[in-house]
């Protein structure tokens, strides 16, 4: 039998979303609180994408396929899953699933929100990043509007696990708004390169800060530069907010 699972999850304590054979991650305590409901292994259980160590989510989404003839409910799963894992990590909502739904192959977007804290917050240090500089939210609209569209982000991306993996991302969305004290960066797409996002606030924050302008950006997008690693954003303040299928 094959669930469709909704996850939030604080990323702080975790080596991130993909098994590790040493650290913790959050596939890993999701596999083992499976293991221990239904007293097996499961088959897969594949999430929508990779978060890095750090990094959090409110609304990660991942496949369980179990080969076990308890008759448990959508609800029950839930509830027996939960009580298995730690307060870090919680599931939200328990769907069946077709045998063939794929968390990862059968999204079509993916969205993140970035958390940026104009202010030191002794609450929030795990979930924000402090930028102490003031920032320019005009300056940063406007390189968001270049970055925005179908392009070559091979300057934003890190070398990932999957060598042959093509560079050319559509940004669906990327916009900023604020609220008292509050940056929120959303970022919308079909797919990310590993560090995109990160990447992407970082070069944003820069340009907020007057060291680039929209020209300098758009220079990232057509010749290569490590410029965008250097500003490589803390995982901190990042959150997979959604995905959409």
């Amino acid at each position: 039998m094959r669930f469709k699972l909704t996850i939030e999850y604080d990323g702080s304590r975790y080596a991130g979303w993909q098994l590790q054979s040493k650290d913790r991650s959050v596939q890993g305590e999701l596999i083992d609180a499976a293991t221990k409901v239904f007293g097996m292994r499961p088959t897969e259980l594949y999430g929508s994408g990779r978060t890095d160590a750090g990094v959090h989510a409110h609304g990660q989404v991942a496949h369980l396929e179990v080969q076990n003839d308890l008759r448990l409910t959508t609800e029950q799963v839930k509830i027996r899953l939960n009580d298995e894992l730690s307060h870090d990590i919680n599931i939200l909502l328990v769907e069946k699933a077709s045998p063939k739904f794929h968390a990862r192959f059968d999204a079509q977007e993916r969205i993140y929100v970035y958390h940026i804290s104009k202010r030191r917050d002794a609450f929030a240090k795990k979930y924000v990043w402090w930028v102490r500089d003031k920032l320019d939210i005009r300056a940063m609209r406007a390189a968001a509007a270049v970055l925005t569209g179908f392009h070559d982000f091979k300057s934003f991306g890190a070398a990932s696990s999957e060598p042959d993996q093509s560079t050319l991302v559509e940004l669906k969305r990327l916009e900023i708004t604020e609220d008292q004290d509050r940056i929120y960066i959303t970022v919308a797409g079909s797919h990310f390169l590993w560090k995109m996002v990160r990447r992407i606030v970082g070069v944003l924050v820069e340009t907020g800060r007057g060291r680039f302008t929209s020209d300098d950006v758009e220079r990232f997008l057509n010749q290569q530069s490590q410029e965008p690693a250097r500003l490589t954003a803390p995982p901190s303040g990042l959150f997979l907010e959604q995905v959409i299928y």
